[in-house]
């Protein structure tokens, strides 16, 4: 019936890198709702184009259609193994409806990990983000600068800050993501479900090998278990 492991975390926390990792080493699916998304979209799919039609009145996209996307991956070949979710759900009633897709499938989430990451450190991972403007080539000053300042090394194009990338900004995002997310990680807490094992938060102010190390060692207790 498949492993089915979430991961999250906020912002430059890590979770795109670390959920990418594990479903290489566990030849799961990973399922980002972004990327299925995009996915959709550019498909020209009913669901997709049901979803476009949200997305272009500026609206969120409904947990009905989210989870119909959800379920769409979740029926390929290449999940039949399980998947790692990065980033959903996003809601109780995501949480409550990938319940029931799983259920039906004989399955129920056997991991929850939480990357936590001090703000000041997240505000520095996201901020510190510069982006060419001429080949969007990306950088950043503390982890991968250019070698010339404020120029970019493939094209010698002007090196800029998105504005979502500034501090006051990426703050923003951070509360609105606590704000979100907390709900559904005490949901998780509370979950009875026999099969889960609980959330889990793994410390995510460390290298991506130590994050990777740590998410490992938790994924390995839960299969000796099952």
């Amino acid at each position: 019936m498949g492993r089915y492991v979430i991961l999250m975390g906020p912002p430059g926390a890590g979770k795109g890198t670390q959920s990418v990792r594990v479903a290489r080493d566990d030849g799961l699916c990973r399922i980002s709702t972004g990327d299925l998304l995009r996915a959709a979209l550019d498909a020209g799919t009913s669901l997709g184009q049901q979803a476009e039609s949200f997305m272009k009145a500026g609206e969120l996209v409904p947990d009905d259609l989210m989870l119909g996307l959800v379920d769409e991956e979740l029926n390929r070949k290449t999940c039949s193994e399980g998947a790692v979710f990065d980033g959903f759900p996003r809601t109780i009633e995501q949480a409550q409806g990938l319940g029931r897709l799983l259920e039906k499938r004989g399955a129920a989430i056997d991991q929850v990990m939480v990357i936590e990451v001090p703000e000041g450190e997240l505000v520095r991972r996201l901020s510190g983000r510069r982006v060419c403007e001429s080949c969007e080539k990306l950088y950043h000053v503390s982890f991968g600068p250019p070698q010339e300042e404020g120029r970019c090394d493939a094209c010698g194009g002007e090196l800029k800050q998105r504005p979502d990338d500034r501090p006051e900004i990426v703050r923003r995002r951070l509360a609105v993501y606590s704000k979100e997310t907390q709900p559904v990680i005490d949901y998780y807490q509370r979950d009875a479900s026999t099969s889960l094992a609980g959330v889990t938060i793994i410390d995510g102010d460390d290298s991506i090998e130590g994050v990777a190390s740590a998410i490992r060692d938790q994924l390995s207790q839960v299969e000796a278990e099952r």
